[in-house]
């Protein structure tokens, strides 16, 4: 758990956010992706509930947020609650940060979505893994504006948190998302 000074957690829609808030955080990814954190992947990250963690000197420390996007699964349509732009400031990662960040969307997930689902990095697995978050075995693809596009081989699968219709999700068949600009998943 981070030992530094209090912290407060707080949950907010992005509209309910600052411009200031939005600046910071979007800094904070910056630095915690080494730059390699575009504008469609901020993009992605907005329109739906952010999770942020400051300390009590106001500064952000950690970031989350989860996004509604649509996923179709053998005839159905799922509501998905997506996890885009989760982070943690360098010097205070491996604290419990990302935990909490994590417990907040994920308690949005299962109270607003039919599943949870998300893209981890490497950095990422770890945490994912240990909170009940599962790689999907199946295959999966996006809508795209000219039909279904099928993800390269070596693309990683999404992780999937089950909320409520995950538990019946069956490998068998494809998980298509919809569509959006930039990295798919």
């Amino acid at each position: 758990m981070y030992r530094g000074r209090v912290t407060t957690l707080r949950t907010a829609q992005t509209a309910d956010l600052t411009v200031a808030e939005l600046a910071a955080a979007r800094a904070l990814l910056d630095d915690a992706f080494d730059g390699d954190f575009s504008d469609a992947d901020w993009a992605h990250g907005l329109g739906g509930v952010h999770a942020l963690v400051h300390d009590d000197s106001g500064a952000l420390l950690a970031h989350g947020s989860v996004a509604q996007r649509r996923a179709v699964h053998d005839g159905h349509t799922l509501r998905v609650g997506y996890v885009e732009a989760v982070a943690v400031r360098a010097d205070v990662r491996r604290t419990g940060l990302g935990g909490r960040v994590m417990g907040a969307l994920e308690r949005v997930i299962v109270g607003a979505y039919d599943l949870g689902a998300l893209s981890a990095s490497s950095d990422g697995e770890e945490l994912y893994l240990a909170r009940g978050w599962t790689a999907w075995t199946g295959p999966f693809a996006a809508y795209g504006p000219s039909g279904t596009i099928r993800l390269p081989a070596d693309e990683d699968p999404p992780f999937l948190f089950p909320a409520l219709a995950a538990r019946g999700l069956d490998p068998a068949f494809e998980l298509l998302f919809d569509w959006r600009e930039g990295d798919l998943l």
